[in-house]
């Protein structure tokens, strides 16, 4: 551990905000790198009371931090890939350029299938069995597995890379015990669970390869674009998991998936065009964005 002046820190902070304005980041960050690092609060922060402390007990010596924010100012490296961590839902994960950063509209996923399971004939016992496919932090599967804890949670990714990072997160956690995981693309590793499965909750790649450029250059040029490659259309993933899916889940069984802003009647009619779901349902996020799709295997 390091102890940092408060009032050297405090001049550090009022240039590196200035910085983040000049650069069109948000300086909030720098306030939530600090939270990381530090042992400031989000109050002695925002009060900046901080200034007048004779020592702050940090990770990190104070040029390593100054050195963190010209690497965030410089290559756009996402914050939470410099300190290796992101908050989701209950959890604090780690994260590295090995997977996507979990968003906190995805958040809304468990939640919605949660309710999703009110609605159904879904019994919760431990020989339940739900599915997080395309995994990468491990965000989603640890989601469920917090939230039906007597089932088991089978979570695929086909990075060995980003399925390191998950197990960890689930290791952290505690919540390995009912957690598998496993190497390969989409279902392919989980044809012994055909007709067993619960649900199914898949954040996919559905961003069309040509809007890929145009993202943001943190996302662009630090995230993976296996995670972001949805095709031509943004489709293909998703028509995958729409044509197979209907071979592992029970009756009612629950599909869900998150989507790209503007996919959602597409996806809609993929769905009921297969001819093996019902109760097609849109949700939208929290800034009410069609976000999210359900529907139940007859």
């Amino acid at each position: 551990m390091n102890n940092i002046s408060g009032r050297k820190l405090y001049y550090w902070y009022q240039k590196a905000k200035k910085l983040a304005v000049a650069n069109n980041i948000d300086p909030g960050e720098i306030d939530w790198l600090l939270q990381i690092i530090t042992s400031l609060s989000s109050l002695s922060l925002r009060l900046e009371s901080f200034q007048h402390q004779s020592s702050i007990v940090s990770q990190k010596p104070l040029w390593e931090i100054e050195a963190l924010w010209q690497k965030r100012l410089q290559e756009r490296l996402p914050v939470q890939y410099l300190v290796k961590t992101v908050f989701w839902r209950h959890f604090k994960l780690k994260v590295t350029p090995a997977v996507l950063i979990p968003r906190p509209e995805t958040e809304l996923i468990i939640d919605i299938a949660l309710e999703a399971v009110k609605k159904s004939n879904i019994i919760l016992d431990k020989n339940q069995h739900w599915v997080d496919l395309g995994t990468g932090s491990g965000a989603i599967a640890l989601g469920l597995a917090k939230s039906f804890s007597q089932a088991t949670i089978h979570a695929v990714d086909c990075s060995p890379d980003a399925l390191e990072v998950a197990q960890e997160n689930a290791d952290n956690l505690g919540l390995n015990k009912n957690i598998c995981f496993y190497q390969g693309s989409w279902w392919h590793p989980l044809a012994f669970l055909q007709g067993k499965v619960s649900g199914m909750v898949s954040n996919p790649p559905y961003i069309p390869t040509s809007v890929i450029p145009q993202l943001q250059p943190e996302v662009v040029n630090h995230e993976p674009h296996l995670a972001l490659d949805g095709g031509n259309d943004g489709l293909d993933d998703i028509r995958h998991l729409v044509q197979v899916t209907p071979e592992y889940l029970i009756s009612g069984g629950i599909w869900l998936i998150e989507i790209m802003a503007g996919q959602h009647n597409a996806v809609a009619n993929l769905l009921k065009q297969q001819g093996k779901y019902y109760d097609v349902t849109i949700f939208p996020d929290l800034n009410g964005i069609e976000r999210f799709i359900l529907a139940y295997r007859r």
